[in-house]
Parts: C-alpha cells; sequence; structure tokens
C-alpha cells in the first residue's frame, strides 16, 4: 500500500549509513516527520528477539531497509563470515518482524553486486542467479540474493507489499573514507586530497588492479530519491512493471576506474600520478545496470557524476579531512 499520509510512521532501518542517512534527510524534506529510528547501539538487528519486540512496540507502517554490513574487496576477503552472517540475520529479522506486524510497504535495499560475474550488460533484473558471483564479494551478494528473495516469497505467500530496489555503486556524504574498509570512489578521494596536502605533487596514487573495469556510480541523494518514489507509487503500478519487486535503481552509464581516478584528481584538485597495482584484483569487469523499469515508472537519477563529487568532497572537507 503507497504512502500518502505525512503522519505514517516509517522506519529507517541503518539511518546513520550512507543510504540511510539520505532516506531520513530525503523523507523530512518531502515533509514526513514521523520518522522511526534506531542507531545499533539501541537495536541490534542481529538479534531476532530484540527486533521482535521493537516492531511490537513501535508498529511501523513503512520500513526502509538500509541496515546492512557493508565494505569493499579487502573487507570482503578479510571478513567472508561476518559480512554472510549478519547481513542474513538483520534482513531476515526485519522482514519477519515486518510481516508478523503487517508492515503496509518494505523497501529492501541490495546492491548491483548480486548479479553474476559475466552476465550480458547492461544487468536486467531478470539475469539474477543465472550464472557464478564475483568471488570477492560474493558473501554479500548471496545474503543480498537472500534478502531480495525473502520479499519476493512474502509476497507470493502471503501478499505482502515488500519490494527490493539494487542501486549501483553508491558514493556521497557520509560514505565510508576508511583506506582499510571503504568503497574505491571514497578511497582515491582521501587519497588525492592527502597528497595534495602534504604538498607531494610528484607522489603517485596507487589503484588496485589494471584500471580497465567499468562501474557506475550513484549519488546517494538519488538512491533516497528513489526510495521516496517508490515508496509513493500506486502497488499495481510498480508490480505490472517488475512482477518480481526487483528494480534496478543506476544512472544508466559507466566509465572506467581509470577515468574516475582522473575525474576525482582533477575535482580535488591533485596532480599526483596515477599508478596500477596489477597484483592486486580487479573485481568484475563491468556492472552497468538497466534502468529501464525504474524509468518507465518515471524516475530518473538527477545528479551528474561530477556534480555529485564536487559535493562529496566539500562533505569530506567539513567533516572528515584533517587540516
Amino acid at each position: 500500500m503507497r504512502l500518502q499520509d505525512k503522519n505514517a510512521s516509517i522506519y529507517v532501518a541503518g539511518h546513520r549509513g550512507l543510504v540511510g542517512s539520505a532516506v531520513v534527510r530525503r523523507l523530512r524534506a518531502a515533509g514526513y516527520t514521523n520518522l522511526v529510528l534506531r542507531t545499533s547501539d539501541d537495536l541490534d538487528l542481529r538479534v531476532q528477539a530484540d527486533v521482535d519486540a521493537f516492531f511490537d512496540q513501535e508498529q511501523p507502517e513503512y520500513v526502509v531497509m538500509a541496515a546492512a554490513k557493508v565494505g569493499g574487496i579487502l573487507a570482503n576477503d578479510t571478513y567472508p563470515a561476518d559480512f554472510i552472517s549478519d547481513n542474513l540475520a538483520i534482513q531476515t529479522n526485519v522482514i519477519r518482524a515486518a510481516h508478523r506486524t503487517g508492515v503496509r510497504r518494505l523497501v529492501f535495499l541490495g546492491s548491483s553486486c548480486i548479479y553474476p560475474k559475466h552476465a550480458p550488460q547492461p544487468l536486467k533484473e531478470e539475469y539474477l542467479l543465472t550464472g557464478p558471483l564475483e568471488p570477492t564479494n560474493q558473501w554479500y551478494a548471496i545474503a543480498k540474493i537472500a534478502g531480495v528473495k525473502l520479499c519476493e516469497a512474502y509476497r507470493r505467500q502471503h501478499g505482502d507489499d515488500f519490494l527490493s530496489l539494487m542501486p549501483t555503486n553508491l558514493y556521497g556524504p557520509g560514505d565510508n573514507f576508511d583506506l582499510k574498509t571503504s568503497h574505491v570512489l571514497p578511497a582515491l578521494l582521501r587519497k588525492f586530497h592527502e597528497a595534495k596536502r602534504e604538498g607531494l605533487p610528484d607522489a603517485p596514487v596507487t589503484l588496485w588492479g589494471t584500471g580497465t573495469p567499468k562501474r557506475e556510480f550513484l549519488y546517494n541523494a538519488d538512491v533516497a530519491d528513489a526510495c521516496l518514489f517508490i515508496l509513493e507509487q500506486e502497488e499495481d503500478r510498480i508490480y505490472d512493471v517488475a512482477p518480481d519487486g526487483l528494480l534496478n535503481v543506476g544512472v544508466g552509464e559507466d566509465l572506467s576506474i581509470r577515468e574516475l581516478a582522473e575525474r576525482i584528481r582533477e575535482v580535488v584538485g591533485s596532480e599526483s600520478p596515477i599508478e596500477y597495482d596489477r597484483a592486486k584484483p580487479d573485481g568484475t569487469p563491468r556492472k552497468l545496470l538497466d534502468v529501464s523499469r525504474m524509468e518507465a515508472l518515471g524516475w530518473q537519477a538527477p545528479t551528474s557524476l561530477d556534480e555529485g563529487l564536487r559535493k562529496t568532497y566539500a562533505w569530506y572537507l567539513d567533516h572528515v579531512a584533517v587540516a
């Protein structure tokens, strides 16, 4: 059932994360003020009894499921058990509790890594489970696939209005800039900034792999806008376009990691040369989403990559960078 009442209670799980914080800002900007928020210290979503008690007490009418354990290639490779077990527990507990308490609509947020490593490009929703995954992040991907199928199963068996949005690679204010656990875009932004700050224009910035893989990048405010858009759409209209309840969210174009590094270097104002550590993995050769389902519903991402990089770097300077 679509969101219409500005006073409806909306639980945003993971509201302090990259996506969840953007969702909160977007909902508030649209006039939705009855937001139900809990930090991980207040509510451990991995604990079923705590999640059940929370849903029984708060009785949220709508849920945006943005809580997850996330990280880049290094983090996935280092902590595979954490990535699969924590994410399975988090999403299963929330989705099951949402069903039990009669949530009107749930939007589950996944990732484009759910699609096979060598699937045709651009990636259509129907390519799910048609081939092997990228090994470096398979643990996270398998958990997210389970979440997608859990939403679909609850709709098929019980008629629950549970949807799944699969964003492409995300970035923006609130991103993780820790070089040990961050994704490629914030890691590069920090590396170029620090080389510039230290006055070492000849110090190279190193990229993993060859720089040839192509990626698509979506500004976090845009995926938040997509969440609100989907929350407010008529149920029949959505499932006419996406019978399985799965919708890709992206910009519809990509660029190589080499090109990304050059764009970030320009935004930062760095002169550092770029080197490549070819002993490190490239990951999936290409991940471009087919966004025709969202476009058919009338939504397109409004923020260009250059604009998003400028806004992200400005946020980094204000909140993260060391003078």
